[in-house]
């Protein structure tokens, strides 16, 4: 980080995105190391402003697959963790800016699909927690000053996975249950409540899972701006984006392609788009190859990050344009007050793709400042 700050901001202070695991937060609050990593973010000119709560636990030289879905929304676990992470940030966060920090789209929707009561009990769940989230969230604006939210990350097979479901679960649970037990609890009124609930749950709107899903950013922020819900936090991430032929052999070309693709680390969940408009859902990549040859779309989106200054890459494209077109719309309607890169693949890439780490990472924020510069 500091190498990264002297390159890039050598004369103002560098902003980060961090990411704790629950075990880091735990030993960040009971052995007194707060104190510390807050004095050296002083000393070295950085300073936090967001954080990735999504990952619950380890998230590198391991498989994570649906487990960074867990525990979710509807477990006290997910509470705990979150409650910690908004300790760490209210310590850290410069005074009068404002604070966010990213979660899971409540759960992983595989777990529940054909068990309706089980879904509706984790909707249920999710809701009361992220209830009790507002109030202390409330209750620290109250007492410090400090505006904090904790932003819904919606992404392919997250129990919340597009715009019509988030709108959909503000409308149907947050707003009206969420609702219910704050009026009740903090003794105010509904009004009042949902107010609250719309200013300290939020969205956070990554790029990448966005256009895995061929939802558009103007469109999206239309939707989500009728329906009163706020971004919090914008990701900017690059989907890996295919071109479907109709030749057999260019076709088993591009399945080799995209084979090193298929890793074992995370999930890569890939949407099919036929020339129709219908949408054909594959849980990870490694599920969807076989379907390839035989496949109707006219192209498939996975959910892997690939480097954001990327455009094309030999057979491939990343959905980058996607990110363009989202700066674009948060420059004509701003709101959004916090962006940051989120390509986390690094280790995972094909051999070809790999580049020195720093770098990398220097490259994209390069990209996104030019972008930025570059916008109408």
């Amino acid at each position: 980080l500091p190498s990264l700050k002297q390159k890039l901001s050598p004369e103002a202070p560098f902003g980060i995105g961090l990411r704790l695991s629950d075990v880091a937060s735990r030993e960040l609050l009971d052995q007194g190391s707060l104190g510390d990593l807050k004095a050296w973010l002083a000393a070295e000119d950085l300073y936090v402003f967001t954080m990735n709560g999504f990952p619950y636990g380890g998230f590198h030289h391991q498989r994570v697959k649906d487990k960074v879905y867990a525990p979710d929304w509807s477990t006290p676990e997910r509470l705990d963790y979150t409650q910690r992470l908004v300790s760490i940030l209210s310590a850290l966060l410069p005074s009068g800016m404002e604070g966010g920090i990213s979660t899971v789209p409540l759960s992983y929707k595989p777990w529940w699909q054909g068990n309706d009561s089980k879904r509706e009990s984790v909707f249920a769940s999710s809701t009361h927690h992220l209830a009790q989230m507002t109030a202390e969230l409330v209750a620290l604006q109250n007492s410090k000053g400090q505006r904090l939210h904790i932003d819904l990350e919606p992404e392919p097979d997250g129990l919340l996975e597009n715009a019509a479901e988030v709108i959909d679960y503000f409308e149907s649970w947050l707003l009206p249950v969420g609702g219910a037990w704050l009026t009740k609890t903090l003794g105010i009124s509904p009004a009042k409540a949902e107010q609250q609930l719309r200013d300290h749950i939020q969205v956070c709107y990554d790029t990448c899972h966005f256009a895995v899903e061929y939802e558009q950013p103007q469109q999206v922020f239309e939707q989500f701006r009728t329906a009163g819900i706020k971004i919090g936090k914008g990701q900017l991430s690059a989907a890996l984006r295919i071109d479907m032929p109709t030749d057999t052999n260019k076709r088993q070309w591009l399945k080799a392609q995209l084979e090193p693709f298929a890793e074992s680390t995370y999930l890569h969940q890939v949407i099919a788009q036929d020339s129709e408009g219908g949408l054909q859902h594959y849980s990870d990549l490694q599920e969807a190859l076989p379907h390839f040859a035989s496949s109707q779309a006219k192209e498939w989106r996975t959910h892997f990050h690939v480097p954001i200054f990327i455009e094309q890459y030999q057979a491939f494209h990343s959905t980058q344009p996607d990110i363009t077109a989202f700066l674009q719309v948060l420059k004509d309607n701003p709101g959004c007050r916090h962006l940051e890169i989120e390509t986390y693949t690094w280790d995972v890439l094909p051999t070809e793709m790999k580049l020195d780490m720093s770098m990398s990472i220097q490259r994209e924020y390069e990209w996104v400042i030019k972008s930025l510069k570059g916008l109408r």
